[in-house]
């Protein structure tokens, strides 16, 4: 008889759309290996046979129900770390001059995290049900998902998992201890965190992993040596745990153990042949089998956890990340669940230590998270490693922002679409599908709350522009797909149009404000830039970087500034931008190490006479995008 979880508001089935996802950079991908794999590309495998990664910036369940049609049953391995219910989920902490800060949720984390909690233990069940039964169809049959959370909730996951996984295939419930004692004198005092194991099916990739032997345990159970160059041993039981008839056989003169001996006459005489029988001079006393230290491969690693520490202040691996997992915790579950060449995958990836884990293990990964910062902090790791695998960052586009007007209806969409334009002091407009209102001359387009506004979004904006004789139009938007600002804008002009971004001010979700109070739309950043050549080559040098509005930046943030090149935390550069996917060809960035950037760009050689694109990324310190559009001409 199964046993199930139930609750008000459980779904019924879950929502699969299958959506089609947009390249929005290639990372590591050389010139000549791009110009070879030219058209060659199906799905992520190239030309020669590599795999590109893929890291993916959206919410993972319309994530994970677009990648089963690719990837149903072909990952060996899932983990993940959703939200804890702590409010400082979506945080991370960025620096500033000499000083740090905390960077609160944007608004897509915000409304996400409000959509997962609102309801309390309902709501959240609901969002980790759906999520659990894509999991669950992304496993290889051999497949495993390890799920990270709290222990207050630990045990109304576990019977979800139980339902959709079967209970049969309940692995293991890690205990993390992730700190010491609080000293709290009215409470146990917690210092753990779950990580429950369960399995596709009863078959499942499993290389039991091990801790070495301390020192201290070396040095007081291996203290025996014969000089013969084998080194330090220690002596172990020849008997049977358990009775034996057939093994109660006298050995060289030894009498049988009452409950027989441990090996057959054949490998005894073996190991004794071998020299690894310790066999006393007196007759009443037992032998015992030689084990060697060298031959030792480690303990056994438990279900308690306690030799993994977690990252803390001083770690040359901390991100900012509060909720940062170490890289050693990844790194024993991805080595004990999956071989080389494997495919791993984290749907709440957050600063990315299970992709960097995986990479630096020798295996295929996927990742995905609804944070912008997230994929951020994720890159710059990974840029970090070594020989890292080009890898693609993506996003669903404004296939996403589509769904969502679907999914609102009309109604809702409208009354959302009114309220926006009233704080913009704009009057609503009707016969468009893209142009939602109109002020002072110029059209106003609204973009929705829980997608980015989109480049192809704006193509459909401008194409209605066109259509219709419109000259200017104001863009509204909560959040930007990577790679929009000042190329739209460019593209725009060259179209004869005149689009102005702005961004959409948090203060509107504040239930205290109203149409009639003062609220002000933003500009988005703006970055000024030297193209320098010299023959055939070509660098980019950064000459200045502005966010308009000062209300976007802090008060502690604007304390410590002291230049314009405070405000950027990484920048890279495409020198040859054909007007698809921005290749990363160049980029510097901030480490905690090397705190300094430079402002100008390595120089790039072009294969011949022509005019080519460059565009120039900008990632500021609260994870944002700015883009550049700039030419060169060769000769």
């Amino acid at each position: 008889m199964s046993v199930r979880l139930e609750w008000e508001g459980k779904p019924a089935e879950v929502e699969r759309l299958t959506l089609p996802f947009q390249v929005v950079e290639t990372i590591n991908e050389s010139g000549a290996t791009r110009e070879r794999d030219a058209g060659a590309l199906f799905g992520n495998v190239l030309a020669d046979g590599a795999v590109r990664n893929q890291l993916i910036w959206g919410d993972n369940k319309l994530v994970m129900s677009s990648l089963l049609r690719e990837f149903a049953g072909q990952i060996r391995l899932i983990y993940i770390d959703p939200p804890f219910d702590t409010g400082t989920d979506f945080s991370f902490r960025v620096s500033v001059g000499d000083g740090t800060l905390t960077k609160a949720p944007s608004v897509l984390e915000e409304h996400a995290y409000r959509d997962t909690w609102s309801g309390g233990r309902a709501s959240y069940l609901r969002v980790m049900y759906e999520r659990l039964i894509l999991i669950n169809e992304l496993l290889t049959s051999d497949g495993s998902l390890y799920l990270h959370c709290a222990p207050n909730v630990s045990h109304y996951l576990k019977v979800l998992c139980d339902e959709i996984f079967g209970a049969e295939n309940f692995r293991a419930e890690i205990a993390w201890k992730r700190v010491s004692g609080h000293g709290d004198a009215k409470k146990w005092s917690p210092v753990h965190e779950v990580i429950l194991h369960f399995s596709k099916s009863a078959d499942f990739v499993w290389n039991a992993p091990r801790e070495p032997l301390s020192d201290a345990y070396a040095g007081t159970k291996y203290v025996h040596d014969d000089g013969d160059g084998r080194g330090l041993y220690r002596l172990d039981n020849l008997t049977s745990p358990n009775p034996r008839p057939n093994m109660t056989y006298e050995w060289r003169g030894f009498p049988p153990p009452p409950k027989g001996w441990r090996y057959s006459r054949e490998t005894m005489a073996e190991l004794d042949a071998d020299r690894r029988i310790y066999k006393p001079a007196d007759k009443t006393k037992r032998p015992q089998l030689k084990r060697y230290l060298a031959e030792n491969e480690g303990h056994l690693v438990d279900d308690v956890w306690d030799d993994i520490p977690p990252v803390n202040s001083q770690a040359v691996e901390r991100t900012g990340y509060d909720t940062q997992k170490p890289l050693a915790l990844l790194e024993r579950i991805i080595e004990a669940s999956s071989n080389s060449g494997d495919l791993v995958a984290d749907v709440f990836c957050g600063s990315g230590t299970t992709l960097v884990a995986a990479e630096q293990l020798g295996r295929r990964w996927i990742g995905c998270d609804l944070g912008r910062f997230a994929i951020h902090t994720t890159r710059k790791r990974l840029l970090r490693i070594p020989d890292c695998r080009p890898f693609d960052i993506k996003n669903l586009g404004a296939y996403e922002r589509q769904r969502w007007q679907v999914a609102t209806g009309n109604g809702a969409l409208r009354a959302y679409l009114d309220t926006i334009l009233a704080f913009y002091r704009a009057e609503p407009v009707d016969g468009f599908e893209h142009l939602h209102g109109r002020k002072a001359g110029r059209m106003v387009h609204v973009g929705a709350t829980d997608a980015p506004v989109t480049i192809d979004e704006t193509e459909d904006v401008m194409d209605e522009m066109a259509d219709n004789g419109i000259q200017a139009c104001d863009l509204l938007g909560w959040e930007w797909e990577m790679g929009l600002h000042d190329t739209i804008t460019e593209t725009a002009r060259r179209r004869g149009l005149d689009v102005r971004p702005r961004q959409i001010p948090r203060e509107v979700m504040e239930r205290q404000v109203t149409e009639a109070d003062a609220v002000r739309f933003f500009e988005l950043a703006h970055v000024d830039l030297e193209v320098r050549r010299q023959e055939r080559e070509a660098s980019v040098v950064l000459t200045d970087f502005l966010i308009p509005s000062e209300e976007l930046i802090p008060a502690k943030v604007r304390e410590e500034i002291t230049s314009w090149i405070d405000l950027i935390d990484y920048w890279s550069v495409d020198f040859d931008f054909n007007d698809e996917a921005f290749h990363n060809q160049w980029q510097a960035y901030r480490t905690r190490e090397q705190p300094a950037l430079a402002t100008q760009s390595d120089w790039h050689e072009y294969p011949g006479p022509g005019r080519y694109s460059i565009v120039i990324k900008i990632i500021d310190i609260f994870g944002n995008d700015t883009t550049k559009l700039a030419e060169v001409r060769i000769k």
